[in-house]
C-alpha cells in the first residue's frame, strides 16, 4: 500500500510548544532534535492524537479532529521509544511480516513464535517497527526508534526505514538525537529551541 497525502501540522501548540507548523511529504523523513523534555515526544503524542493540542492536523484531505483516534491512529502511526506489548507471543501483535522485513531487521519466521518476556530492549525495539509496518500505516511517527541498538542494528534499521518510507511514500517524522544518524536519514530537520522549531541548515 502506498500514500501520496502529505502529513500537515498548522499551528500546533502543545505544552510549551506554540504555533508548530509543519509539512511533511509523502516518502519525506523530517528529524526532529532538542534538549531533553524540550517537547519532541509530548509533539509526536499530539501529532498521534493521544494528547490534547491546538491547531490542526491533516493527513492529506483527513482531518484528525473529524476521525475517531483509533482511527486516525492506523493511519498516523506512533512507535514510542517504549513499546508495549500485551500478548504472550511476538506473532499475535502483528499483521503478517514478510520473511524479507524480519531479515532486514536480523530476524527469521520463527521469531514470531518467541515469547515476548525472552525479548531484549534493542529486540523489542526493532520488533515493535516490524510491527507497525504490517498494519500499512499512511505516516510514521518514530520516537528514538534505534536508541538501544548497537551500531550494526542501528544500520540495519536506518537502511530498512528509508527503503520502506521511500517505497511506500510514507510521511515519517523522526525524533532522534544522534547528529550523524540525522545526516544520513533527514531530508529535512528541526530542531525545538525554546517554544518554536527552527530549521537546522
Amino acid at each position: 500500500m502506498t500514500t501520496t497525502d502529505a502529513l500537515r501540522l498548522d499551528k500546533v501548540s502543545i505544552g510549551h510548544l506554540e504555533d508548530v507548523t509543519l509539512a511533511v511529504a509523502p516518502g519525506e523523513i523530517v528529524c526532529l532534535s532538542g534538549p531533553s523534555g524540550s517537547g519532541k515526544s509530548r509533539l509526536l503524542r499530539a501529532i498521534a492524537d493521544l494528547e490534547p493540542h491546538d491547531g490542526d492536523i491533516w493527513l492529506g484531505d483527513r482531518a484528525q479532529s473529524q476521525l475517531p483516534g483509533h482511527e486516525w491512529r492506523g493511519l498516523v502511526m506512533l512507535v514510542p521509544a517504549e513499546s508495549q506489548w500485551w500478548a504472550p507471543s511476538v506473532g499475535e501483535h502483528a499483521r503478517p511480516i514478510s520473511q524479507e522485513d524480519l531479515a532486514a531487521l536480523g530476524f527469521d519466521r520463527e521469531t514470531l513464535d518467541w515469547q515476548v518476556g525472552r525479548l531484549s530492549s534493542g529486540e523489542k525495539q526493532r520488533l515493535a517497527l516490524l510491527r507497525a509496518l504490517s498494519f500499512s500505516p499512511c505516516a510514521l511517527l518514530l520516537d528514538e526508534p534505534t536508541a538501544n541498538l548497537d551500531d550494526t542494528a542501528t544500520q540495519r534499521c536506518e537502511s530498512w526505514l528509508l527503503e520502506r518510507a521511500r517505497q511506500l511514500s510514507l510521511p515519517v517524522l523522526w525524533v532522534a538525537h544522534d547528529s550523524r544518524q540525522i545526516e544520513h536519514v533527514a531530508n529535512r530537520h528541526y530542531r525545538i529551541e525554546g517554544s518554536r522549531l527552527k530549521e537546522v541548515r
